[in-house]
């Protein structure tokens, strides 16, 4: 008797080939029309760099010369003999040094006059943003009325108010009408809008905490990037304000340095007593030294103030 010894068939493994790539799509004609058409749109952008760098430019050049190079040489070009560093020299030494007190006059103003309404603007946006209360409406509307009002019309108003009140030709009449900023306010209303969710505050209502606890200690901290970027407008219109020092200060010890500048301005022109022959390249290079903390302040704030700006158009 035989015996049939079944056989056992291996199974065989199919190995699947790796799936072909796919080929990058070639350029169409509509990306390439694209970017022939960015030409004109690099061309508009260098325009405006020019537009806005050339007079940086013209005051940095401008302050390496003398006045009499001033008028004889090409203004967007140095002189033969730059001197930079006398000029600097006689502009902190002109006037018994007066130039340096303007200056830590205008730091004393436009820093103080920024944080405060940096704080106040974080406050009543907050405010408007979280709380509700009879006519709050009608009130933000008001504020929005207010952003349409030049300051320039405010200035004589407030002149009158600040002469009966006693406080004209002292700093508190630059200091006080700047702390407030209807801008700001707005700013930091549509900007609390959404960068303090109404959840933590209960929670931390829940928790005990009171409202200015919350405030000072949760959502300030989530406003700082919109605070930033009000304190940077606040400082930079208060840095550059002429008018409203010009009408509230006789005083030259108080000046800020763009009054300061303009009065020496006004002595090169006329020949007036204690004005010097380089009197109005002084004048150019102070205003180039006055725009130095500005520069600082924007390069350190930069980030702080770039999110300050899109996160308050952004829907969380």
């Amino acid at each position: 008797m035989t015996t049939t010894t079944p056989t056992t068939t291996t199974p065989t493994t199919t190995i699947a080939e790796p799936p072909a790539k796919p080929r990058s799509p070639a350029p169409s004609r509509r990306g390439s029309a694209s970017r022939r058409r960015s030409t004109p749109l690099t061309i508009a952008m260098l325009a405006a760099l020019a537009y806005f760098l050339l007079p940086l430019f013209w005051l940095l050049v401008a302050s390496t010369k003398s006045t009499q190079d001033l008028f004889d040489s090409f203004g967007l070009w140095f002189s033969h003999a730059p001197q930079l560093l006398t000029n600097v020299r006689e502009t902190f030494t002109q006037d018994d040094g007066v130039f340096a007190h303007w200056l830590l006059n205008t730091v004393l103003y436009a820093g103080v006059s920024a944080v405060g309404a940096a704080l106040l603007a974080a406050a009543g946006g907050y405010g408007f943003a979280k709380f509700r209360f009879r006519c709050d409406r009608a009130a933000f509307n008001l504020v929005l009325g207010a952003v349409m009002v030049p300051t320039t019309a405010l200035a004589i108003p407030t002149y009158l108010l600040f002469a009966e009140a006693g406080l004209v030709n002292t700093p508190w009449a630059i200091i006080l009408p700047s702390l407030v900023n209807p801008f700001g306010l707005y700013l930091m209303r549509v900007y609390a809008q959404d960068a303090v969710p109404d959840s933590v505050l209960e929670a931390a209502r829940i928790d005990g905490a009171g409202e200015a606890r919350i405030f000072f200690r949760i959502a300030l901290r989530l406003l700082a990037p919109g605070l930033v970027t009000v304190l940077l407008f606040t400082l930079v219109a208060t840095w550059n304000n002429y008018f409203l020092p010009l009408i509230m200060l006789n005083d030259p010890d108080l000046y800020p340095v763009t009054v300061g500048l303009s009065s020496w301005a006004a002595r090169a022109q006329n020949g007036g007593a204690g004005s010097s022959s380089d009197m109005l390249a002084l004048v150019v290079t102070g205003s180039l030294i006055s725009i130095v903390p500005l520069v600082v302040a924007f390069l350190l704030l930069q980030r702080y103030w770039q999110s300050g700006l899109a996160a308050g158009g952004v829907k969380q």
